[in-house]
C-alpha cells in the first residue's frame, strides 16, 4: 500500500550507532574546554554531592540542550537518543574531567552507568536543590519578595568566568549596562500574578552593551514590580565587571526613576567607577507636565535621525524642559540633572479615553494631543544624542529577551520550585553567553547578529557519522564546501584562543 501522495517511502533505520543529526554541536564542546567554562564550574558549583551525576555533567548537559533547541527537561532524552552526540559525549568526556574525576566516576555509581546524558528526573532534582523552602516560608501574600539564594551565586561566578573570558580576549575599557525587566509567562501553581494579570516570573537584567552579554539577572515573582531594590541589582552588577573596566553608563526604562539609584549615579557614590552616566525614562508626572506646558513652542525642535549617513526628520520634537523635582533639589553634591520632554502627534481619529492609553498624552493647545514622554539624563551631550542613545537599548533589549524566551529555553519553567526555576534560568544565561563568544571570537563580524535558528540551521543541525579509526574520533559530516570549511575554521579559532596568552 502507497505511504502517500508521492513515490518515496520512509523507513526505520536499522543501525543508528555513530549517527547524528547535531554534528555542529560538538565544536561548542571546544568551546567549554578552551574558555575555562569547566574550571569554574569544578571551582564554584557544589550541587550534586558524592553520588551519580556530577555538577559538570549537569550543567553541561542543560546548556546543551538550550544550543540544540530543547525547551523542557523532556527534551534531554531527545540528546540521550542521538547515537553519535551520545558516542562523542562519552569520548570526550574523559578529556573534559580531571584524572582524579575519572576514577572517582565509577564509585559514584551503584549500579552500572547506562546513561550518557543526565535523565530529566535526575537533572530535576538536581535542580531541586537549587530551592531553599526555609526562604519560602518567609514569602507574605500581597507583598513583593525576593528570596536569598545563596547556592544560585555559584552558577552567577562561572557565569563571572565567562564575562571574564570574554574580556579577556577583547578588551573594552567601558561599560553601558543596560538594565530592563522581561515577563516569564508560566502556568505554574507557585507562579504569581504580574502587572499584566496573567501569572508569570519578572527577571531583572543587566545587559553589557559592548560585549553582548547578559552580566547579571535576578529571578524574581512577577508581582515583583520592576523597579523593586533596583539599586543594590545595579550595585551587584557593578561588582561583577572585570577590573580593566574603569567607565561605566547605564540605561532603563522609567522602572529605574527612583531616587536612590539616580542619586547614587549622579553624586558619583560608587567607590571604583564615581559618577555613572545615565538616561532613564522619567515619570511624565502633573509637575513634569506644567514644566512642559511652560516651553515656548519656538524652543521644540524637530528630532532627526540618521539613515545612511544622511539626517532623515521624523514626526517626533523634543525639547529641554526647566524642571527640578524633590529629589534632584535635595542633592547633596549639587550634582546637575537634565530634563528633556518628547513629543509625538496622535494620528488615531477616535481615541476614547486618554487615561485608558498604554501611554501618556498631553493637549498642546491648537496644536492638537501628542504623546508625551520624558527623559532624564546626567550626560552633557545634546538633547538629541541622549534619546538615540537611550533607544539603543530598546531594541537590543527586547532582541536578548526573546532570545532568551524563545531561541533558548528562558520562556518555559521546568518546575514549581522557585530557586530550580531560577537555576534554569542561570544556565539558560550561560548557554547565552556561551554562544555570543561562539559568535564573537570564533565565527566572526558575519555571524555577531544571527539569531539561533540561523546556527542552527547553518552550523549545529548537520546530518553526521561518528566512527573510530587508528584511535581517533571522526565525525563525518553531511555536508561540503562552506559548511565543511566553517566548522574547521571554528575549531581552528578556537584552539588559537586556547593557547592563546592571557591578555
Amino acid at each position: 500500500m502507497a505511504q502517500g501522495v508521492l513515490g518515496f517511502q520512509y523507513d526505520g533505520e536499522r543501525s543508528s550507532v555513530g549517527t547524528t543529526a547535531l554534528g555542529g554541536l560538538p565544536i561548542y564542546l571546544d568551546l567549554v574546554k578552551a574558555s575555562g567554562l569547566l574550571g569554574a564550574i569544578r571551582e564554584f558549583v557544589d550541587i550534586a554531592g558524592q553520588q551519580g551525576w556530577m555538577d559538570i555533567q549537569m550543567v553541561l548537559a542543560l546548556i546543551f540542550l538550550n544550543l540544540a533547541g530543547g525547551d523542557c527537561l523532556g527534551d534531554l532524552d531527545r540528546l540521550e537518543h542521538d547515537a553519535g552526540f551520545q558516542k562523542i559525549m562519552r569520548d570526550i568526556e574523559r578529556q573534559l574531567l580531571t584524572r582524579k574525576e575519572r576514577r572517582a566516576l565509577k564509585a559514584r555509581w551503584r549500579r552500572e552507568r547506562t546513561r550518557t546524558i543526565p535523565s530529566p528526573s535526575s537533572v530535576g532534582e538536581w535542580l531541586a536543590r537549587f530551592h531553599d523552602p526555609e526562604e519560602e516560608s518567609e514569602r507574605v501574600p500581597g507583598k513583593a519578595f525576593i528570596p536569598d539564594m545563596k547556592k544560585l551565586q555559584s552558577l552567577w561566578k562561572v557565569n563571572q568566568g565567562l564575562v571574564d573570558f570574554l574580556q579577556d580576549k577583547q578588551c573594552e575599557t567601558t561599560a553601558t549596562l543596560d538594565m530592563d525587566a522581561t515577563l516569564v509567562e508560566t502556568h505554574k501553581r507557585s507562579a504569581l500574578h504580574c502587572y499584566k494579570g496573567f501569572k508569570a516570573y519578572q527577571p531583572l537584567n543587566t545587559w553589557w552593551a559592548e560585549q553582548q552579554m547578559m552580566l547579571y539577572s535576578e529571578f524574581r515573582d512577577g508581582n515583583v514590580p520592576a523597579g523593586y531594590e533596583q539599586l543594590r541589582v545595579l550595585k551587584h552588577s557593578l561588582s561583577m565587571l572585570p577590573a580593566s573596566v574603569t567607565k561605566v553608563y547605564l540605561r532603563s526604562d522609567s522602572a529605574a526613576y527612583q531616587k536612590d539609584l539616580l542619586l547614587y549615579c549622579g553624586e558619583g557614590r560608587d567607590e571604583r567607577f564615581g559618577v555613572i552616566e545615565f538616561a532613564v525614562s522619567a515619570d511624565v508626572t502633573a509637575e513634569f507636565r506644567k514644566a512642559v506646558l511652560a516651553v515656548p513652542e519656538t524652543e521644540w525642535q524637530p528630532l532627526y535621525r540618521t539613515k545612511d549617513g544622511m539626517n532623515e526628520k521624523t514626526d517626533q520634537e523634543w525639547t529641554e524642559v526647566c524642571y527640578v523635582p524633590n529629589w534632584a533639589g535635595h542633592s547633596k553634591k549639587n550634582a546637575e540633572y537634565r530634563f528633556i520632554a518628547i513629543r509625538e502627534p496622535m494620528r488615531q481619529l477616535e481615541l476614547g479615553d486618554a487615561d485608558q492609553l498604554p501611554f501618556p498624552t498631553q493637549e498642546f493647545g491648537s496644536k492638537g494631543r501628542f504623546k508625551l514622554f520624558g527623559i532624564v539624563t546626567n550626560r552633557t551631550v545634546p538633547g538629541d544624542q541622549v534619546i538615540w542613545w537611550l533607544r539603543e537599548r530598546c531594541g537590543k533589549s527586547e532582541e536578548v529577551h526573546a532570545v532568551m524566551k524563545d531561541d533558548l529555553a528562558g520562556g518555559q519553567m521546568p518546575t514549581n520550585l522557585f530557586g530550580a526555576n531560577a537555576a534554569w534560568w542561570a544556565i539558560m544565561i550561560l548557554a547565552l553567553n556561551l554562544n555570543s563568544i561562539m559568535k564573537q571570537l570564533v565565527l566572526g563580524k558575519l555571524w555577531v547578529t544571527k539569531r539561533m535558528k540561523a546556527l542552527r540551521f547553518t552550523l549545529v543541525n548537520l546530518p553526521g557519522r561518528v566512527i573510530t579509526h587508528g584511535r581517533r574520533l571522526i565525525l563525518r559530516i553531511s555536508a561540503a564546501g562552506q559548511t565543511l570549511a566553517l566548522l574547521l575554521g571554528a575549531r581552528q579559532a578556537i584552539l588559537r584562543l586556547a593557547s592563546a596568552p592571557s591578555g
